[in-house]
């Protein structure tokens, strides 16, 4: 039988490309997480607005602001995602979203299945951190978690989704946590009332022919 890393990375990508296609199931819907930071920046000087013929300008010199953290969880299939804004990305930080998403965005859900990178944040050990045990084990109980393998991360679909947030929403100058949080805010809102679903089309009958290199020999 194969072992070693690549076969690791193979175990994982396949587990992640079935719960990928798995029908949707509202009881226990499929969400993909992933997080980003975004440099808090500032004008220096207030930019010119744009005038009939000529386009509006900004001054070269900015002032940092320090940075931000945004989780992102998107469910491919509903069309649906949530979008925090938090000053770190902690294990508590992380442990503080995903109780949110589990009470407050998916009340009703028995099982929230996670589709994830592998980051030592992101774990049941960090709901042990933040909320004492019992809250922790009733959270965790709700949570069937699936990890991307390493260098894995295109995988997640959350990723592609952040890719669409930071072209239409993070690509200039903001320069607040307020501020950005205001702006994220209304773009998940927006797509959201757009029902804007992600089409994942590639199959592990895919990955078998089209990766065929990664995946180890095997010799009974």
């Amino acid at each position: 039988m194969p072992t070693g890393p690549s076969a690791e990375f193979v175990a994982a990508m396949e587990d992640v490309l079935e719960v990928s296609h798995r029908p949707h199931d509202p009881s226990r819907p499929m969400v993909c997480m992933d997080e980003c930071s975004k440099q808090l920046i500032a004008e220096v000087r207030d930019p010119l607005p744009p005038r009939p013929g000529d386009v509006a300008k900004y001054d070269s010199e900015d002032e940092r602001r320090g940075t931000a953290n945004i989780f992102m969880a998107v469910e491919p299939l509903a069309g649906k995602r949530t979008v925090q804004v938090t000053d770190q990305r902690t294990r508590s930080d992380w442990a503080r979203f995903m109780r949110d998403l589990l009470l407050l965005v998916y009340p009703e859900a028995a099982v929230l299945v996670l589709v994830m990178d592998n980051l030592n944040t992101q774990s049941i050990a960090s709901l042990y951190e933040a909320f004492d045990p019992a809250t922790a084990l009733a959270l965790a109980a709700r949570l069937e978690s699936h990890y991307t393998p390493k260098h894995g991360s295109w995988l997640n679909m959350a990723e592609t989704e952040l890719s669409v947030l930071s072209r239409q929403c993070l690509d200039r100058r903001l320069e607040s946590k307020a501020f950005l949080t205001q702006e994220v805010t209304t773009w998940e809102k927006e797509r959201n009332q757009a029902f804007t679903k992600i089409d994942w089309r590639f199959t592990t009958a895919d990955a078998r022919v089209k990766l065929k290199r990664l995946y180890p020999s095997y010799q009974v």
